[in-house]
């Protein structure tokens, strides 16, 4: 029989209404044989996920204040979802654990991991499932790392011993065995590294939309959602701020060559987006696959006769904004220019230094310094099969009374990338996707 490994975020788990939903989804086919289970998020708007009660409990803690009414409330939460759920099930013992961990200052990671732990316990008896600490199965290293391999081996033990479990997501531990958690949202990657040494022939991820858009809902209104995207394409729309998961979840699965698909637990019906090793690049289907944009870029350019003869200009350019802590987004470059496109936030404060360093190191004819601008990828593997789809994007950008500052296309023509003002960043995007999507 295939597996299929299933994450449930915290907005599928929100309540015993919303987990009663993910209980069908689960029974619904039994190959879905391993659950990740997120902390409760919110029920309604206003409402406060039990991960910030978690945080604002530890708060307590720190400052050597009294956490009784906080540890209550978020009892209630789980009191409430376990009385609606209809089981008889305590999680007593479990909160006076938490209590003499919060007040024992166990740590933040400690205490906000116990947003995923008890949500796996109501979960994991509410299915008849196996309970799996993700304490005891995935693991960090002295430094703080995450060990994927000795992860890997641990879970594929545990996983081997029984037919379906629950695994809690978002932390592990370290040697010592105190608790480490991720970055938030982090029970993606759990979901993704159980689907790995499951050997799942699928990952699924089960939030609250239905898959990928093809563009920003907050800027595009209703958007089609993405089909099939692959790893690459994601890699692309992902670093433009398309987030729809975790994005260090991508990495252990695509290792072992799963696919993962984004699922809507409030419309289990509907086939959601599907993110592959590869995908068919031929001519049917979407020329592009998404469009995604950030707004809060600089651009740094440099120019020098006779630039290109020099060798290492580019080597020492970047040794200076290494010198400064600050990273580079692009480098656009000409035979005697050199663009090079900066996070705003890193240089804005100290771009005087900068130009100092620069003038002194690779002595520029000129340098100038432009912000407030924004990047907009235009992503999709048919792009580089299809004539005319760079020509389209400055046509539909230039027809909406737009000035492009900024090209840049990388070597796989699986993206091109503009920079706008960013006053002209909404406008552009909606421009690009009017001329590709119909």
């Amino acid at each position: 029989m295939s597996i299929k490994a299933v994450k449930f975020g915290g907005s599928s788990l929100a309540d015993a209404g919303q987990i009663k939903k993910a209980a069908e989804i689960i029974r619904s086919d039994r190959t879905r044989r391993y659950v990740v289970p997120s902390a409760p998020g919110k029920r309604y708007d206003g409402d406060t996920k039990v991960t910030d009660m978690l945080y604002a409990c530890y708060e307590l803690a720190a400052r050597g204040e009294d956490v009784s009414a906080a540890l209550e409330g978020i009892k209630a939460r789980y009191d409430e979802i376990i009385k609606g759920l209809g089981i008889s099930f305590s999680l007593d013992d479990a909160f006076e654990k938490i209590r003499t961990g919060m007040i024992g200052m166990a740590g933040r990671d400690y205490a906000v991991s116990r947003g995923e732990y008890l949500n796996g316990l109501i979960l994991a008896e509410y299915l008849g499932f196996r309970f799996i600490d993700a304490a005891d199965t995935v693991f960090f290293n002295e430094d703080g790392s995450f060990n994927p391999e000795k992860t890997n081996e641990a879970l594929k033990k545990s996983l081997a011993a029984c037919d379906y479990a629950v695994i809690p997501g978002f932390y592990g531990a370290m040697p010592n065995g105190t608790i480490r958690t991720f970055s938030r949202g982090g029970s993606d990657i759990t979901g993704a590294l159980v689907a790995r040494a499951a050997g799942a022939a699928v990952y699924e991820n089960w939030t609250d939309v239905s898959g990928l858009c093809m563009a920003d809902p907050r800027i595009i209104d209703n958007p089609k959602y993405i089909k099939t995207v692959t790893y690459r394409e994601l890699r692309e729309l992902s670093y433009m701020g398309a987030t729809v998961l975790h994005e260090d979840s991508i990495f252990p699965v695509k290792l072992a060559g799963i696919p993962i698909n984004i699922r809507n637990t409030n419309d289990p019906a509907a086939p959601g987006t599907f993110i592959v090793p590869y995908a068919d690049d031929g001519p049917d289907g979407d020329v592009i696959t998404g469009i995604a944009g950030k707004k809060g870029f600089a651009v740094l350019t440099l120019e020098k006769d006779m630039m290109n003869a020099e060798t290492g200009f580019v080597k020492r350019v970047l040794e200076v904004m290494e010198s400064f802590g600050i990273s580079f987004e692009h480098l656009p470059s000409g035979i005697d220019t050199l663009s090079v496109v900066l996070n705003n936030s890193q240089i804005e404060s100290r771009k005087d230094e900068v130009f100092a360093a620069l003038q002194a190191k690779v002595n520029p004819d000129s340098i100038e310094y432009q912000s407030d601008l924004s990047l907009i990828a235009v992503v999709g593997r048919r792009m580089i099969k299809t004539k005319g789809t760079a020509a389209r994007v400055f046509n539909a950008v230039a027809q909406a009374d737009v000035n492009i500052r900024m090209i840049d296309q990388g070597s796989s023509e699986l993206n091109i990338i503009i920079g706008v003002n960013d006053c002209d960043f909404e406008k552009a995007m909606k421009a690009i996707y009017r001329e590709f999507v119909k």
